[in-house]
């Protein structure tokens, strides 16, 4: 359903691919013909992410910080390519070795480091789900590209990454945290029409 506010053509009988990148988990599926052709699931998404950086900082600079500061850190200078560009981030937390506060500075490179596990899980699953879509719907998948959704979405070079690493060109949808609730909304009015695309 996410697919229907982003006026995929899912009806027709051309490939379109979807990744959904919630809170909690990642989402692939493609959908062709009002119906899904393959889909994957992994419970990987924003949290893990957050929780990677959390480690790398404590294992790296013996610092504890909570996930609100994780999220944020993830938000002003994660990336997940590799940028020339190298941005520092002052973080407090509390020492994981005296217990006092503490302060240290982080810069983009180490959070990219921080989170190319998680990402990698879910350029792998990407992978699977291309692996079994049907060879009459691969062309229509390298032209349309893929469509991501969700918060995760936004994460810098995240597209790119997924361009670079499964050749497919991948594209941030218009507003990506809504895509869910909307396709849902717009299939409600059409059960008629999309009744096939949604679990009953």
């Amino acid at each position: 359903t996410l697919s229907l506010h982003d006026a995929l053509p899912i009806s027709e009988p051309s490939g379109n691919m979807v990744l959904d990148m919630g809170g909690g988990a990642s989402e692939a599926a493609v959908i062709s013909l009002g119906g899904v052709v393959t889909f994957k699931s992994v419970r990987v998404a924003g949290n893990k992410v957050d929780e990677s950086i959390s480690k790398y900082v404590r294992r790296k600079h013996n610092l504890v910080i909570g996930e609100t500061t994780a999220e944020t850190i993830k938000i002003k200078i994660g990336s997940a390519t590799a940028s020339g560009k190298e941005e520092t981030m002052e973080v407090t937390g509390r020492d994981s070795i005296t217990g006092l506060p503490k302060q240290v500075h982080l810069s983009s490179n180490e959070v990219f480091e921080a989170m190319r596990e998680p990402l990698g899980k879910i350029i792998q699953m990407l992978k699977t789900v291309m692996e079994e879509v049907p060879p009459e719907l691969s062309s229509d998948i390298i032209d349309k590209g893929i469509v991501m959704t969700g918060g995760t979405a936004l994460l810098k070079g995240l597209d790119r990454l997924i361009t670079q690493e499964t050749g497919v060109p991948a594209f941030v949808a218009e507003d990506p945290k809504r895509c869910v609730i909307k396709g849902i909304g717009i299939a409600i009015e059409n059960l008629d029409i999309y009744s096939r695309s949604i679990k009953r």
